[in-house]
C-alpha cells in the first residue's frame, strides 16, 4: 500500500491517526504531530481557549529558533492599524501567558506586522505598511533592531516603492524579492535593498512568496478573493529563472507556502482546512486535514542544517493553526515524518 493510499484511508477513519495536538488534524502514517507553541489567558470570549495571540505568518532560522508576527488588521478596510510585536520562540518551543509574553519578544513593536521571510537561514524580514498614507516598509531584523531595507516616504513627488509589501524571498545571489499586495506587482531589490526591478513580475494581489533550490520563484496570489480565508479563486504561480510566470494552479487561496528541503511546494489552504504539496507540473498531493473548526494559517520548515540536526527538528513542518474555532488565539504544531517518501510514493496516486 502506498503512502498515497493510506492516507486516504486515514481521511475515512479519523481515529486512527491518534492526537498530540490540540489541532484536529489528520496526517499519514509515519507522521507524528505536536503542539510546539501554545499559551493561555489571551481569548476571555471562549471557555478554557488554549493558544497564544492570533499570528498568520512565521519563519524558522538556521539555529531552529521561529518568527512569528502577531495578526494586526491588515485585511480590515477602515479600521485603525495598531502596533504589533514579533515573537521569537527557541528550540522547544513555549508556553506563552502574560506573564511571561515579554521573554519571547524580538525587536520593537511594527505597525501591521507580517514576517516576510529569510535570507541564507540567516537574514529575517518583516514587512509593514500605513493603510491611510498608502506607504510600506520592508525591514530587515538585526539582533532585535530593525533596519530599513526599502520602501518607507519616498522623496517629494515621486510615488511611494512599497504600498502593501507582504512576503519576501531571496534566491542564490541574495537578491530580495517582495510582494506588493496593493500594487499587484512582485519588486526585485538587489542584496543591500537597491531597486533592480520595480516590476519583476505582475500578479493579481500576491501575498506569498517562496524560493525553490532551483531557483524558481513560487508566487501565491488572491486572485479573486478578497481574503486569505475565501475559497478562491486564488493562484499559484511558478516563474522559473528567466521566464516569465507560469500559473500552476487556480483555486485555493494560499494562507501560507514553504518549499520543503526536498523541493515540493507545502500550502497552507486555510478555506479548505487542509495542506497539500504542489509539484512544478502542478500535480497536488494531499498531506493533512483539519476538522472539527481547525485550519492552518501559515507553515514553514525548519531547514537542515548542522543546527537542527542537533535539535532534532531538521525538515520538520511547523504550523500555524486555529484550533476549535477560536480565531483570537492560535497554536502552533510540530509534524515530523518522512515527507519526501510520502510525496514521492503518493504521487502517482494523485493522479498526474
Amino acid at each position: 500500500m502506498t503512502h498515497g493510499t493510506a492516507f486516504a484511508l486515514a481521511l475515512v477513519l479519523l481515529a486512527l491517526t491518534p492526537l498530540t495536538a490540540a489541532a484536529d488534524l489528520v496526517v499519514p502514517p509515519g507522521f507524528t504531530v505536536q503542539v510546539y507553541v501554545t499559551g493561555e489567558g489571551f481569548d476571555t470570549t471562549a471557555r478554557d481557549a488554549r493558544g497564544m495571540p492570533a499570528a498568520s505568518t512565521l519563519a524558522v532560522d538556521h539555529t531552529g529558533a521561529l518568527y512569528v508576527a502577531r495578526t494586526g488588521r491588515r485585511y480590515s478596510g477602515g479600521e485603525v492599524d495598531d502596533l504589533w510585536p514579533i515573537y521569537r520562540f527557541p528550540i522547544g518551543g513555549g508556553r506563552v501567558t502574560k506573564a511571561t509574553e515579554a521573554k519571547f519578544l524580538y525587536g520593537p513593536p511594527l505597525p501591521s506586522p507580517q514576517i516576510a521571510g529569510l535570507r541564507a537561514g540567516r537574514d529575517l524580514f518583516v514587512s509593514t505598511f500605513d493603510r491611510d498614507r498608502r506607504i510600506g516598509v520592508l525591514y530587515h531584523m538585526a539582533d532585535g533592531h530593525a533596519e530599513l531595507f526599502a520602501g518607507g516616504t519616498p522623496p517629494r513627488g515621486s510615488d511611494p516603492l512599497l504600498t502593501q509589501p507582504e512576503g519576501a524571498a531571496a534566491d542564490g545571489a541574495g537578491n530580495l524579492y517582495v510582494a506588493d499586495r496593493s500594487k499587484s506587482r512582485v519588486v526585485k531589490l538587489g542584496p543591500r535593498g537597491q531597486v533592480l526591478a520595480e516590476t519583476h513580475a505582475i500578479i493579481k494581489r500576491p501575498r506569498l512568496l517562496a524560493m525553490g533550490a532551483d531557483g524558481a520563484l513560487w508566487i501565491g496570489g488572491d486572485g479573486g478573493a478578497e481574503q486569505p480565508w475565501q475559497r478562491g479563486p486564488g493562484e499559484i504561480w511558478r516563474m522559473a529563472e528567466d521566464a516569465a510566470p507560469a500559473l500552476i494552479l487556480r483555486g485555493p487561496v494560499a494562507a501560507g507556502m514553504d518549499v520543503a528541503p526536498f523541493g515540493h511546494l507545502f500550502v497552507a489552504d486555510r478555506a479548505g482546512n487542509e495542506i497539500f504539496a504542489l509539484a512544478p507540473d502542478g500535480a497536488r498531493i494531499p498531506f493533512a486535514k483539519f476538522s472539527g473548526g481547525d485550519a492552518p494559517r501559515a507553515l514553514a520548515f525548519a531547514p537542515v542544517t548542522p543546527e537542527t540536526e542537533r535539535a532534532g527538528i531538521a525538515g520538520s513542518l511547523f504550523v500555524i493553526a486555529i484550533s476549535r474555532g477560536t480565531w483570537p488565539v492560535n497554536e502552533i504544531v510540530k509534524i515530523t515524518g518522512p515527507f519526501e517518501r510520502f510525496v514521492r510514493e503518493a504521487a502517482p496516486a494523485s493522479g498526474r
